[in-house]
């Protein structure tokens, strides 16, 4: 129990000294304060795991019980009382006192209270700690681009954040569709409660429905026992609904009754019962032309979408690379204990000009493959993949030909955004890199959404 910190708060000199004794002697360190006010001035300075006060003093203990609740630092409390009445008891475990105990004391009881209490500080300390973890993992901070057009989403994500609202995440397979979704939910009133995934699209379809909602003992052959569905393990915490778009037709009406009415049928249940979620979707699939297709319900989708947002893919954020590539190489040497190894500064411009049709996934697969199979300390150009090394190291004009085909207009799309990349937003210096008139130009920009600020 070494390094557990004590403060002993009491006006009686003569029993703050045996208290002291009795407690050092019991492994911990242990400070003396005289009152109320010198305690809080303390707390500050030795930030301790535990305060022991007495009641009845100058600045008394119920007062520097209310003073610490107020403050940042949170310890656990032991009241120590002369007057071991129920309301004095009461009143002193509303303000957060963890245990009391009553004089003359017994030192023996009053150690096996420390140790409990310690043992219960220990336990809060580890669950911030955890929190703290979270929060630097998945919280917005963590996330690694600065990039315009993605620090526009990342605005965006962190203000709906803290609304209870439904959040459409949509961008291609591998932008970081799910850990924007924690982000949103570790930055929430939610944080606390449980972040439950399912991807639609990994589920069987005679299975969606007993996967989301559950189902009661006999429902169906095999159910031996009720069992709760995905909604229900996020009750008051966020449901993360992956490729939603995969989502059966008779499973999105259920779904548009959890958003509507708030309650969930288990398979076989007689009665509805409440749920409290927050739903949040994700999909790299268009809904909307899934509507015109009749695959996908109109009225889901508006439920879904009231705050839409749209991660850029990685060919659209490319000044984000190199940090990237920083952040993700870090992140895989520290996972595979290779802490040596460094990345040439041509591999990095070499990973700077690379498309990135799979996007920060496939930059982490690749990132995580060449430090696997590195020789050496150094990853050179000679361990990069030879669709990334064929990359022409000038810079000039080069288009990597999928043997699947290849849509025309996206190609095109490409071209612009890249010209006005380079042209540093000026049309004019885009439109005649591109050959073509700045009226040309601006028509193909609002041809494929991309405007500008």
């Amino acid at each position: 129990m070494s390094g557990k910190r004590i403060l002993v708060v009491d006006d009686d000199s003569s029993l703050r000294s045996v208290m002291k004794m009795q407690l050092e002697e019991a492994g911990y360190q242990v400070t003396l304060a005289a009152d109320g006010a010198e305690a809080y001035d303390l707390i500050h300075e030795t930030c301790p795991q535990l305060v022991i006060s007495d009641l009845k003093m100058p600045t008394s203990g119920l007062e520097l019980m209310r003073r610490i609740a107020e403050g940042d630092i949170q310890p656990t409390l032991i009241i120590v009382t002369a007057f071991g009445t129920v309301e004095t008891a009461v009143e002193a475990m509303k303000l957060g006192a963890y245990d009391y105990v009553t004089k003359p004391l017994d030192f023996e009881e009053l150690v096996l209270v420390v140790h409990r209490a310690m043992e219960r500080q220990t336990l809060l300390d580890e669950v911030r700690n955890l929190r703290s973890a979270l929060d630097e993992r998945y919280g917005f901070e963590g996330i690694v681009g600065r990039a315009k057009v993605f620090l526009r989403v990342l605005d965006q994500a962190s203000r709906v954040a803290q609304r209870d609202t439904t959040v459409l995440i949509q961008g291609e397979t591998g932008t970081g569709k799910e850990l924007m979704a924690r982000a949103i939910h570790q930055n929430s009133p939610r944080k606390s409660k449980p972040f439950v995934t399912i991807n639609c699209g990994s589920i069987p379809k005679e299975l969606v429905e007993s996967e989301l909602f559950g189902y009661t003992r006999g429902a169906f052959t095999g159910a031996n026992a009720t069992r709760p569905g995905k909604i229900e393990l996020a009750d008051g915490g966020t449901l993360f609904l992956d490729e939603v778009g995969e989502l059966p037709l008779d499973a999105q009406v259920k779904l548009l009754r959890v958003l509507q009415q708030g309650e969930i049928a288990k398979i076989g249940a007689a009665e509805a019962q409440k749920v409290d979620v927050r739903v949040v979707t994700a999909t790299h699939r268009n809904l909307q032309a899934m509507i015109e297709d009749g695959t996908f319900r109109e009225d889901l989708y508006y439920r879904l979408a009231v705050v839409p947002l749209l991660l850029p893919p990685l060919r659209e954020r490319r000044e984000d690379i190199p940090e990237l590539v920083k952040h993700l190489f870090s992140k895989a040497k520290q996972r595979h204990g290779m802490k040596d190894v460094e990345l040439s500064s041509e591999v990095v411009q070499h990973l700077a000009r690379y498309r990135w049709p799979g996007n920060v996934r496939e930059l982490e697969n690749v990132l995580e493959r060449m430090l696997v199979l590195s020789s050496s300390n150094m990853v050179t150009e000679a361990d990069l993949p030879e669709e990334i090394r064929r990359v022409p190291a000038d810079n000039s004009f080069w288009i990597d030909l999928p043997e699947e085909g290849v849509s025309l207009e996206a190609v095109e799309r490409e071209l612009i955004m890249r010209a006005l990349e380079q042209a540093k937003g000026n049309q004019t210096k885009a439109a005649k890199y591109l050959d073509i008139s700045r009226r040309t130009l601006i028509y193909r920009m609002e041809k494929y959404g991309l405007t500008q600020e």
